[in-house]
């Protein structure tokens, strides 16, 4: 028996459609959850407590409900005696979490409902807390990790990447910002490596997650299970300990490929990528007679010219505030984004019509830089971030479980570092010392190795060979 087709006309059939984005909305603005309040799960593993995405056919994007169930969790667990660790999971698929809901928001600033903030509020609040938090976090980063996934990962003490982790801040292709504390942590990455990520959106995967230093380590997929089950079994945790416990568990990674974004092509970025005006990257780029050269150019040449602008002030401010001052000025900028043209173009063209967005203003030339600081930074906005603890700083606390940074090997190599002693190390010993001081982590080796082929050279001959620090 064949089914009944049942015809709807078109002016039905868009009442139909408008209605029932007009109940999701309400709905997501009401902090019920569209799955039976089932889009984000709790669970207690003994001393474990694990928050598990569960949207898996919007790779775990976050909405409203999801932040709000978890930020209270977040906060009663930090209390609790009972709870030794958190730690935060998909329950699967491609996705860890790749992003927000910002089609909802965009339909919330369409109907000029000054509620649309909330879900940045309420977003900023939870990032904020985890970065704060003295209980250790593990984010396990196995899938697609954009935007909101960044921020509920890339504050904690411990953010595990996997061969499945595929990292980017793609903002500026939607009309946005690098938001969830970007303005913080992509200008603490080594050189102007944090600025290219936040202009170009530039994809990376796998290894290439630990080797930025986004990432603390490097665990194969395959034993997550295991690792999970190991981290429930400690009794008394402190973070030195579950620090330990993952390294157990890290890859091998002398099979593993080199660091994509190192050698020449690291030298280029920070090269390219120094000036504080996106017009003298775009030239320093121009000049470059490379293939890594054009494709970045022709990325950025697809973004908001008035994002690319926004972003690259955000990221130059970001390097001085501290984290609670960098979440607040991210959320004075979202509001300017509400006001302008180019987010809602952005967001509609990528996830409703599938077509080349329409910029305005349409490039660089025509987007004046003393009024996009006048128009987005120095100009109040209607609501100010209240953010739930008063700790902050200005240093991630927990950067010793990160690979060695650039910095870090610098004033290794030149001295300047308080335990080296006043003599010159050599290559090998320099290695050696990172290897000590991070009690064989894996990738150091690695990380320490491709700093000194590419910033250090060597003086002298025989046994009295020691390494210069290029400038």
């Amino acid at each position: 028996m064949r089914p009944v087709t049942r015809l709807v006309n078109p002016i039905q059939s868009t009442l139909m459609s408008a209605n029932g984005r007009l109940a999701q909305t309400t709905r997501w603005m009401s902090g019920v959850a569209t799955t039976e309040a089932q889009e984000v799960l709790f669970q207690k593993n003994l001393g474990v407590r694990n928050i598990i995405l569960n949207r898996q056919k919007k790779l775990n994007a976050l909405n409203l409900p999801m932040v709000q169930a978890m930020l209270p969790k977040v906060q009663a667990w930090e209390k609790s005696d009972l709870a030794k660790i958190i730690l935060l999971k998909s329950s699967g698929g491609k996705g860890f979490c790749a992003g927000g809901d910002v089609k909802t928001v965009v339909d919330l600033v369409d109907a000029k409902d000054e509620s649309a903030a909330t879900f940045f509020e309420v977003e900023y609040q939870l990032d904020h807390s985890i970065a704060t938090l003295n209980k250790p976090f593990v984010a396990l980063m196995d899938g697609i990790t954009m935007g909101g996934g960044v921020g509920l990962s890339v504050h904690a003490p411990f953010r595990i990447a996997t061969e499945k982790t595929l990292f980017a801040m793609p903002e500026t292709a939607i009309g946005f910002l690098p938001d969830v504390g970007g303005s913080f942590f992509l200008p603490r990455l080594d050189g102007e490596l944090g600025t290219y990520l936040g202009l170009t959106g530039f994809r990376l995967k796998a290894v290439d997650v630990l080797y930025a230093g986004i990432a603390t380590h490097f665990v194969p997929s395959s034993r997550l299970e295991d690792l999970e089950k190991r981290l429930s079994e400690i009794e008394n945790p402190t973070h030195d300990i579950v620090n330990t416990a993952i390294e157990e568990f890290s890859a091998e990674l002398d099979q593993e490929p080199n660091f994509s974004m190192g050698g020449e092509v690291r030298a280029a970025i920070d090269r390219c990528f120094k000036y504080d005006t996106v017009e003298e990257i775009i030239g320093a780029l121009e000049k470059e007679d490379s293939a890594w050269g054009a494709s970045t150019l022709k990325l950025l040449n697809k973004m908001s010219p008035t994002s690319l602008k926004v972003t690259l002030q955000q990221l130059r401010n970001g390097a001085s505030l501290s984290i609670g001052q960098s979440f607040k000025m991210e959320f004075h900028l979202v509001q300017k984004f509400f006001e302008g043209h180019d987010f809602k173009e952005g967001v509609n063209s990528t996830l409703v019509t599938r077509t080349p967005p329409n910029w305005n203003p349409p490039d660089l030339a025509a987007v004046d830089q003393a009024k996009i600081r006048q128009e987005y930074f120095d100009t109040a906005s209607k609501i100010h971030l209240n953010l739930l603890s008063t700790k902050d700083f200005k240093q991630y606390p927990h950067r010793k479980f990160v690979l060695p940074s650039e910095e870090e090997i610098k004033r290794v190599v030149t001295g300047e570092a308080p335990d080296v002693g006043n003599y010159a190390l050599s290559r090998d010993e320099v290695v050696e010392y990172f290897l000590k001081d991070r009690r064989s982590k894996q990738g150091v080796k690695q990380k320490v190795t491709e700093v000194l082929d590419r910033k250090t050279r060597i003086l002298g001959k025989g046994d009295s060979k020691n390494l210069k620090w290029s400038y």
